[in-house]
């Protein structure tokens, strides 16, 4: 069929509203609180069935009412099909456009469901709904600044709506403004205080801004009116799992599987069980359950462009050639390597492994593993979609499998016990370790860092702020060294300022860019201290003496009171999440015994 000819756009066109024109911006994983309501939900396409009365071009109507009836059986593809009969005899019928947008929305199309929406909102420009619809669109799609402009314009027609509130929450809370999102719920949950969806919105706000406590007392008061709200239980665990209640997270998690939901609700939540599963040391139960991520059913999937088969544990790779593809971010990535060696020894003299990483970490990966063929795979975004390919590999018919960097963990880590203790698995660059023990000032020399530069969402609850450092950065007779990616030149002059302390930053390096060099910069230290982010993680799996700052419920520590992807580091955990104090007290303390009057001892033990 030929494509239907475009429909001119207004100022409240899609592009106008922030859309691209080509391919859509993929999704980011989200709390269970988010925009709520759906696209051809059964309420709104009878209102919009009724609206049909509103056509001038009477001899469409029986069409589009057949694509309504379709719709409201959830045969999208029937739907769409009338809709675009009917649009074939009127270019310029909105409901037509809206009745497609919506029906390739339902199919997953969000590409085309967004130029189909651009054209139904401006044809109908004064029905909301679809702005609301659209606005829906583009939050699932990662997009809130557009759906916030989208789902003020719907509110701005329906003051009263409590969903239109929700939504506009939403918007504005993904986006870190907190107190305009609680300022937009107050009033609403006061006209609706019976709401569980607004009580449960309230609680990701206020969760998200970094206070899982009054967050639980939101949930608890969402499950007050609503016993079976799935979501709010899902939430209420995943806050529970920050402040360190492991069992009470996973009964929480568990109880809300038990709800009737979509597909991907319920990947959503078996990732959640995954982590607390972790957290409580029921390791390879975890690994298990974090397989959902790679269902093509869950909607922030990374869809891996391989055409081999895929491993699983009880393949038998003796011999095999293996693709594996490096996932999640920096620090994933170097952390799982940590599964490498054993990988090899599997595959072993006749097998022969590709290992696809990020750009930045190749050439310390081909220097930790000489016998495999590492490149860099590469990331695109395809409508609302994330698709990862390792271009190197070649031609894929020479593969035996292929396989994520974590699904291994699955066979070689089922338990903390089942970690290695060698303390390194990558290896930096021997001649550059060298030269920046040179070129180090005298002293203990300690690296630092203190912040993640992805700060999505409640990322930020997990870093101290910098002004907790004080105590460590007293410490006499030690001399920091700036290991923090980003521009943090406001701290460094806030510590020389307030402490009189010169923390050393390296020339010539980049420390966001130059991985490979950043490795050999903390090898060449006496100890790292900072969170866990990609420098830390970098260092410590290069055998790098590290001190981590952690954090509650952390899943990383595997049940443990330390790392064991990393049997050198040594952990701090502070009571409670955002009580940084005792854990900054007590690393300044151990500082102190571990360099006295600044001579270089050993500070791991």
């Amino acid at each position: 069929m030929s494509p239907l000819p475009p429909v001119a756009k207004s100022a409240t066109s899609a592009a106008a509203l922030g859309f691209p024109d080509a391919a859509a911006i993929p999704a980011r994983a989200r709390m269970a609180g988010e925009a709520s309501g759906e696209a051809g939900s059964r309420d709104a396409l009878n209102r919009l069935d009724a609206a049909l009365g509103e056509l001038t071009v009477l001899r469409v109507q029986p069409l589009l009412h057949k694509a309504v009836a379709a719709l409201q059986a959830d045969d999208f593809q029937a739907g769409g099909d009338l809709a675009i009969k009917a649009l074939e005899m009127d270019e310029k019928n909105g409901f037509g456009w809206y009745l497609l947008a919506i029906a390739r929305e339902r199919a997953g199309d969000f590409a085309s469901s967004v130029r189909c929406y651009e054209s139904a909102l401006t044809l109908l420009p004064d029905h909301a709904e679809i702005a609301n619809d659209m606005g829906r669109l583009a939050y699932r799609m990662g997009m809130t600044e557009t759906a916030e402009k989208l789902f003020a314009h719907f509110v701005a027609s329906h003051p009263t709506s409590h969903e239109g509130a929700n939504n506009l929450a939403c918007a504005i809370r993904d986006q870190g403004r907190f107190a305009e999102a609680v300022d937009i719920l107050r009033p609403a949950i006061a006209a609706n205080p019976e709401n569980a969806l607004l009580w449960n919105t309230l609680g990701t706000v206020v969760g998200e801004e970094g206070d899982p406590q009054t967050s639980v007392t939101f949930f608890d008061e969402a499950l007050r009116y609503d016993a079976a709200f799935a979501k709010a239980r899902y939430n209420r665990g995943n806050a529970r799992l920050v402040l360190g209640d492991l069992d009470g997270a996973l009964e929480d998690c568990e109880t809300a599987m038990t709800a009737k939901m979509g597909e991907d609700e319920r990947l959503m939540m078996l990732l959640a069980r995954s982590t607390i599963r972790l957290a409580r040391g029921e390791v390879g139960e975890g690994w298990d359950d974090y397989e959902a991520r790679l269902d093509p059913k869950f909607a922030d999937v990374t869809h891996f462009m391989i055409e081999a088969p895929r491993w699983t544990p009880d393949s038998d790779i003796a011999g095999k050639t293996l693709l594996l593809m490096g996932e999640q971010g920096l620090g994933d990535e170097a952390m799982f390597a940590n599964v490498v060696p054993d990988l090899l020894e599997a595959l072993g003299p006749d097998g022969k492994l590709l290992l696809a990483v990020e750009p930045r970490l190749v050439t310390l990966f081909q220097r930790a593993f000489p016998s495999a063929v590492v490149g860099a795979h590469s990331t695109w975004k395809v409508d609302a979609h994330t698709v990862r390919g390792a271009p190197f590999a070649g031609d894929h018919s020479r593969l035996d499998f292929w396989t994520p960097i974590a699904s291994v963990l699955r066979r070689f880590r089922r338990s903390a016990e089942a970690f290695p203790s060698r303390p390194g698995f990558l290896t930096p660059d021997p001649d550059r370790v060298a030269h920046w023990r040179k070129l180090l000032p005298a002293g203990p020399r300690v690296g630092l860092l203190w912040k993640s530069l992805i700060n999505n969402g409640a990322r930020h609850r997990f870093f101290s702020p910098f002004a907790q450092w004080e105590p460590v950065l007293a410490v006499p007779g030690v001399t920091f060294v700036n290991l923090q990616y980003g521009d943090c030149a406001a701290e460094l002059d806030l510590v020389r300022r307030d402490l009189g302390v010169d923390v050393w930053s390296p020339p010539g390096i980049d420390l966001k860019q130059d991985l490979d060099d950043v490795a050999a910069l903390a090898c060449a230290m006496d100890l790292v201290l900072g969170p866990a982010n990609a420098t830390s993680s970098i260092a410590a799996a290069c055998g790098a003496p590290v001190w981590l700052l952690s954090t509650p419920g952390a899943w990383t520590r595997l049940g443990t009171d330390r790392m064991p992807w990393y049997p050198q580091a040594r952990v701090f955990v502070p009571p409670g999440l955002g009580q940084w104090a005792p854990a900054m007290q007590a690393m300044a303390e151990a500082l102190a015994a571990a360099f006295p009057a600044g001579t270089k001892t050993d500070p791991v033990n």
